[in-house]
């Protein structure tokens, strides 16, 4: 199984500038991560409990 290498990962960096700009990515990856954090809160609630415990101490 091949493995991606260093040339492969510029060329999908600069193609993925050349479709969304530089603008727009930082933008999406604050998305990605907002969608992250919501769905690692769906799949484990009691975490969520635990933190507003910590928060209120």
């Amino acid at each position: 199984m091949q493995s991606i290498g260093g040339w492969e990962l510029v060329v999908v960096v600069v193609l993925v500038f050349l479709l969304f700009g530089a603008r727009k990515i930082p933008d999406m990856m604050r998305s990605l991560g907002s969608g992250i954090k919501e769905f690692k809160k769906a799949v484990n609630p009691e975490d969520e409990k635990k933190e507003s415990v910590i928060k209120k101490d």
